[in-house]
């Protein structure tokens, strides 16, 4: 298979799947019911998946400070990347049920530490079963490698910049999740209802067109009309936990458009805090 970074489609997928390079990664999860994408694993997944949990394997341990899903320390992500099978050579393909929001954590997570080759099922699980490509029951343990990446700390930002960024005209902060939670209209996860001050929003669902990502030209048009010429660097994306900020990231990515960073704590870490400023409206 040839280097995937951003997308990939079920056809090119099921063409890759004896292809020993190849890892995938079923990263079903619902956060109402963290079990739920355990369980549909065991009833049927790509053939030759291995399965990571968002809270066991793709999160660190919760402090009350650090939002709802931390990112693990880069030492114990490794171990994690490694009995799931990954190392240098390997092109990763991580999918979740449909619209990306839980396999563009993996994506990022490796991005993060350095892996290149990590691409998303562009229509998750739903697409592949759309499209009548074979599944599988059986429970996947890939044999463990040695996952040598190291963390870049460029890429995120923390509490304090954000907040700094925010507020300056030479940077763009964007909410990812739902406008009636940016508004602080409801909030039905989090204590705190609103946003970062300055921060404007952008709905993940938004890179979505039934349940696949828009085109690249159609999500270029839209991010370059909100970034209005700031500095991808000076990009941040946040969600509620860290989590469908990295769709955005993604997004982008596919759009032609990297270097943006991600504040990993996002609102859940944000608010932990009451002298931090919430904005509403």
């Amino acid at each position: 298979m040839s280097i995937h970074t951003t997308l990939i489609d079920t056809a090119t997928l099921a063409a890759s799947l004896t292809d020993p390079t190849v890892v995938i990664i079923d990263c079903r999860f619902e956060l109402a019911k963290p079990e739920a994408g355990e369980l549909a694993y065991a009833e049927g997944h790509i053939p030759g998946a291995a399965y990571a949990h968002l809270d066991r394997d793709l999160s660190g341990p919760k402090t009350g400070s650090n939002g709802r899903h931390p990112l693990p320390s880069p030492s114990v992500l490794a171990a994690t990347l490694g009995r799931l099978g990954i190392d240098a050579t390997i092109q990763v393909i991580a999918y979740d049920q449909d619209n990306g929001m839980h396999a563009s954590r993996l994506w990022w997570l490796l991005r993060w530490m350095g892996h290149e080759a990590v691409a998303v099922l562009d229509g998750g699980f739903a697409a592949w079963v759309a499209d009548g490509r074979a599944m599988a029951t059986a429970v996947e343990v890939h044999a463990t490698r040695t996952f040598s990446g190291a963390a870049n700390p460029d890429v995120t930002v923390d509490a304090a910049v954000v907040g700094a960024l925010a507020g300056s005209g030479s940077a763009r902060v964007i909410d990812a999740r739902a406008p009636e939670r940016y508004r602080g209209e409801i909030e039905p996860i989090d204590p705190v209802a609103g946003h970062i001050p300055g921060a404007v929003n952008y709905w993940f669902a938004r890179n979505l067109d039934n349940g696949r990502f828009r085109s690249a030209e159609a999500l270029r048009a839209e991010f370059e009309t909100l970034v209005s010429g700031v500095a991808m660097d000076q990009v941040v994306s946040y969600c509620g936990s860290g989590v469908t900020g990295c769709h955005n990231l993604l997004a982008l990515e596919h759009a032609g458009l990297r270097g943006a960073r991600l504040y990993p704590g996002s609102w859940s870490e944000w608010v932990s805090d009451p002298s931090r400023p919430v904005e509403q409206g």
